[in-house]
């Protein structure tokens, strides 16, 4: 089986233009627009080049289709490896081509792989909750992302859902009409972090900066 690490990947801009991702997209413009009402209370000013990592809070299984709507850029998710055959949908996962992880511990194929989806000037987007935020109130913040920003060196771009969607179970996220809202805010520069001290204080400003979006929707 060929390993994915060492695989020819598409450009940037060829990825975008693919037919499929372009429907895709346009898909969940509609999906959002006519059956969830998403407001985008600030908007997405990500470039249309170049590397950077998408964050958000964690409301719902249908986060990921709100941020891909209210955004120009196609989003290249990290997730669960145990989700990849699910739904029918291996095929349309196959030409997105997410980055796989195993939840079972630390994946350094999975780092590596983004590492060089980010070189490769993708956008990558990452819960860095870890999971979903059950009562409302925005948990820790993981490290990884303010780690996979100082080594790719690349921007981190905060954005914050809020609405009807939250603690709603997974069907029920993505099959009962809701209003939403996100707020996109202004580029997190990690730069380089010295040790755990570091790592720590970027995390946490990445954290203020999503957590201070709230505002728009309060």
């Amino acid at each position: 089986m060929p390993d994915p690490e060492t695989q020819p990947k598409p450009s940037v801009l060829e990825m975008e233009r693919h037919p499929i991702v372009r429907a895709g997209k346009a898909f969940c413009r509609t999906l959002t627009t006519l059956y969830h009402d998403l407001k985008v209370l600030a908007p997405c000013e990500i470039p249309l080049e170049s590397g950077g990592i998408l964050v958000s809070n964690h409301t719902s299984s249908l986060d990921p289709i709100l941020l891909q709507a209210s955004c120009p850029r196609l989003i290249t998710w990290m997730m669960a490896k145990e989700y990849y055959p699910l739904f029918g949908l291996k095929w349309f996962f196959d030409i997105i081509d997410p980055i796989l992880v195993e939840r079972s511990g630390r994946d350094m194929s999975a780092t590596r792989m983004a590492l060089r989806a980010l070189k490769e000037g993708r956008l990558i987007g990452l819960f860095p909750e870890g999971r979903i935020e059950h009562d409302g109130v925005m948990l820790e913040f993981q490290t990884g992302v303010a780690l996979l920003a100082s080594r790719a060196g690349v921007p981190v771009y905060p954005a914050y859902l809020d609405g009807s969607q939250r603690r709603k179970e997974m069907i029920e996220s993505l099959l009962t009409p809701h209003y939403c809202s996100v707020a996109y805010g202004p580029p997190v520069i990690v730069g380089e972090v010295d040790g755990r001290e570091g790592l720590d204080a970027a995390t946490q400003r990445i954290r203020d900066a999503v957590k201070d979006l709230g505002r728009f929707s309060a």
